[in-house]
This record gives C-alpha cells, sequence and structure tokens, in this order.
C-alpha cells in the first residue's frame, strides 16, 4: 500500500525554508482521508500558499494517487492563525 505520509513529506519538505517545523495528521472523514500539513507561518505565506501553483501541484499529485479504499486523499495546508484565534 502507499504510504501518503511518505510522499508528502518528500514532496514539501524540501521546499520548506523551516523543514523543522513540518508536521503531517491524518485525519479521516466521511469522504476523504485528509492530510492536515502543519508549517512555519512563514512557509505558508511565501514558499507554499494556500491556494497558490505549489500548492495546487501537490493537491493534484497527492489526489491522484490510488489507495485501497475507496476514500480519496487530500491535503488541508493548517492556518495557525485561524487555529490560535479559534482557541
Amino acid at each position: 500500500m502507499v504510504n501518503i505520509e511518505a510522499l508528502i513529506t518528500a514532496i514539501v519538505k524540501p521546499l520548506l525554508d523551516h523543514p523543522e517545523d513540518f508536521g503531517v495528521e491524518q485525519v479521516e472523514t466521511d469522504d476523504f482521508m485528509e492530510y492536515h500539513l502543519h508549517l512555519n507561518p512563514q512557509d505558508v505565506g511565501r514558499v507554499i500558499g494556500k491556494k497558490g501553483r505549489v500548492a495546487r501541484a501537490i493537491r493534484t499529485i497527492v489526489y491522484s494517487v490510488k489507495t485501497r479504499g475507496r476514500k480519496r486523499s487530500r491535503i488541508v495546508i493548517a492556518d495557525h492563525a485561524e487555529e490560535s484565534s479559534a482557541e
């Protein structure tokens, strides 16, 4: 079986200015297996973006990987500003 977390790590980590802050959290929903990326806030805006070309390309690759279940995989880029305001 394909290790999606390893794939995401191999694609994303080399792009980051702060790879030590990188983390992946797997969350299962009714329709998707979501992989929430936790990044340094500087990497979110400058390197990866949330809706830019790099983020779209990574999402396309991850979504296209066949898995054993019927669920598709997708990436959610965690926004620490939103998380801290929700607390």
